[in-house]
């Protein structure tokens, strides 16, 4: 790196010190600016080698890493802090839900959305089907993954449908076999790949033993399937079969790629999965003692790129659906730099202040993204205001910790919990409606904007 000032060179030694202690564990990490925003998330199958990479003396990360993350490292980057993983596949999912949540400015992948895939087997129907999605059935399935590669996946499917003979096809098949023995079966039955059950070539119950041994399989490490193709392969290579031997190599990799792939009740892809509004509230109202589900939710967040565009937003749910016609965004005006605990404060209080006034009324939950922080900010925005909130909220992302003021300690809820569930709905909301106004405002100040899109869009509280 080129010569810097004394501050910044202590600051980054302080860093090195850091790195040093470390562990040698899978998992991610996270790099901030000096306010304590994220600005990079990585995953490392080792965190103290992965992450001293970018700060030894003489490292050249121009050539290595980049332009972006060469700045980052130089002038920007502050603290750090890990989560450790228990493995590298955790870790690279884990990588993945927090890229999507935070949106952190020098990540450049993985920000569209995109979903990891699963495997379906559809557990409501006589004869279960097998298929891959990034939009699992809310119930009536059962679910493996999500998996890494969906390249993996796809080339692993037809050996395993080789070995289990599974259906693929969409067909509503019903154990009535009257009505299906006339049926011709496709040409996956005649290359021996499924038993045909829409023919009744094979009854429900050897079609639900078929589908037993799968599951066990996919539950396993495979090890007797992995087994088998490592010696028919070593056999071809003996008999001077290389082609046999590639393909069975190629099917050996594909074997192991099913085995990188993370837990479904982790829940490290909530998008993905349908949320049922009056469970999640129903659930939620147990976890603060209300006396009844709460029927309206708004949340708040913050957006800023190195203190420039500073701006609010607010989105509102009702009845654990959201009403955009609810939805608030906010030019910050009283914070300079990226001040993000003054920025809630300033939303808070001109959203709040006339509430309870017989103006406009409180929501039932008002949910902040962010930690204790964020939250302590939250309520001191009321200090000046005629009223308080009834129930007070804050969610943060590294761990999923759900702060109440007025409690302890942090909550920490299953991540299948209905409740959480909905709170991150409302929160992943807020922040994907916060991001939308923040890239307008840098579009006006970098390209001299006037217009926005024509379409729509909330008022302006500026």
């Amino acid at each position: 790196m080129s010569a810097m000032p004394a501050k910044r060179t202590a600051i980054l030694e302080e860093i090195r010190q850091k790195v040093a202690q470390l562990p040698t564990t899978p998992g991610v990490y996270l790099f901030k600016d000096s306010a304590g925003r994220v600005l990079y998330v990585g995953k490392a199958k080792n965190l103290r080698g992965r992450v001293a990479s970018y700060f030894q003396q003489g490292v050249e990360l121009l050539a290595t890493r980049g332009p972006e993350i060469e700045r980052m490292i130089r002038d920007l980057v502050a603290d750090l802090d890990v989560l450790e993983c228990e493995s590298e596949v955790d870790a690279l999912l884990r990588e993945s839900r927090l890229i999507k949540d935070v949106q952190p400015p020098f990540n450049a992948r993985q920000k569209d959305g995109k979903s990891f895939p699963y495997l379906q087997i559809t557990a409501d129907e006589d004869f279960p089907r097998v298929s891959i999605t990034r939009e699992p059935k809310a119930t009536g399935a059962k679910l493996y993954g999500p998996f890494i590669s969906a390249a993996d996946l796809r080339a692993a499917m037809p050996l395993m449908q080789r070995v289990f003979k599974f259906r693929t096809c969409k067909l509503d098949i019903f154990d009535d076999p009257n009505r299906r023995q006339h049926y011709r079966p496709c040409l996956l039955y005649n290359i021996k790949q499924c038993t045909a059950p829409c023919a009744a070539k094979i009854s429900q119950a050897d079609y639900a033993e078929q589908i037993r041994h799968f599951r066990q399989f996919l539950s396993s490490k495979g090890s007797l399937l992995r087994k088998e193709l490592t010696e028919q392969m070593q056999a071809a290579a003996g008999k001077l079969e290389f082609e046999r031997a590639a393909a069975l190599r190629d099917e050996l990799r594909a074997l192991e790629g099913l085995q990188r792939r993370g837990l479904v009740h982790d829940h490290l892809q909530p998008e993905v999965f349908h949320i049922d509004p009056t469970e999640g509230l129903t659930r939620l109202a147990e976890i603060l003692e209300l006396p009844s589900p709460p029927r309206t939710i708004e949340g708040i967040d913050i957006a800023h790129l190195a203190g420039g565009e500073l701006c609010g937003a607010l989105v509102c749910f009702i009845d654990g659906k959201a009403f955009k016609n609810g939805y608030r965004r906010y030019k910050i005006r009283t914070v300079a730099g990226n001040d993000d605990f003054a920025s809630i404060r300033e939303v808070v209080q001109r959203r709040y202040k006339y509430a309870g006034m017989d103006q406009e009324l409180f929501p039932d939950v008002i949910l902040i993204d962010g930690g204790k922080g964020q939250l302590s900010a939250a309520w001191n925005a009321f200090d000046g205001l005629e009223f308080r909130p009834p129930v007070l909220l804050s969610l943060a992302k590294k761990n999923e910790e759900l702060y109440i003021h007025g409690r302890g300690g942090p909550l920490r809820l299953p991540r299948n919990d209905a409740a959480l569930r909905l709170l991150q709905a409302v929160r992943d909301e807020a922040h994907r409606f916060v991001q939308h106004y923040h890239h307008i405002l840098r579009r006006k100040a970098t390209l001299g904007q006037d217009k926005e899109a024509a379409a729509p869009k909330p008022p302006d509280y500026d």
